[in-house]
């Protein structure tokens, strides 16, 4: 096992960042394209394309597009005006950020896409992406203001008040 000695977690430099997000963004535009060929190849070749097929391939077009450019805005670096890197942008390999929500959106279309070759039926899985957000949001959000406290005093007020009673309290006897 090697690790940090002080155990600490190591940090990217802005250089590896910068290099990380542009393997990421290759790989997700190979998705996308291997998706959206084998899509229209094997509708065009072996079923009858429909309304319905134009509409999904359609659909994942502005899915994909949406994701990827919010993606590469994302990770957008800065250059100084002698090419050094100044600003990596965000690190879309990061855990838990935004960017990991945009490419699970893209892997999730991409098998979507590529099951519904066998029956169109499978892009009723595409429900999960807003069941996810919807149980994000729940929460990350919601849950916890529904579930907070209205106004309930800090527990130093509530330890306060019991003194003063039992001083009260001892005063009467």
């Amino acid at each position: 096992m090697s690790g940090n000695p002080k155990g600490k977690v190591g940090t990217k430099g802005k250089k590896q960042i910068h290099e990380e997000n542009k393997s990421t963004l290759k790989f997700y535009t190979r998705v996308i394209l291997g998706a959206s060929t084998l899509y229209t190849a094997a509708n065009l070749l072996f079923s009858d394309t429909s309304f319905w097929t134009w509409f999904f391939l359609l659909f994942a077009l502005v899915v994909y597009v949406g994701s990827y450019r919010s993606m590469s805005a994302m990770a957008k670096p800065a250059f100084a005006d002698d090419g050094t890197l100044l600003d990596s942008g965000i690190d879309l390999n990061m855990e838990q950020g935004m960017a990991e929500h945009l490419k699970d959106v893209i892997l999730l279309t991409a098998i979507v896409q590529v099951l519904s070759t066998l029956s169109s039926y499978f892009w009723y899985l595409w429900l999960l992406a807003p069941a996810r957000a919807l149980h994000l949001l729940w929460v990350n959000l919601l849950g916890p203001w529904f579930s907070a406290e209205s106004s309930a005093p800090p527990e130093e007020v509530l330890e306060k008040k019991q003194r003063r009673q039992e001083r009260r309290h001892m005063k009467r006897f």
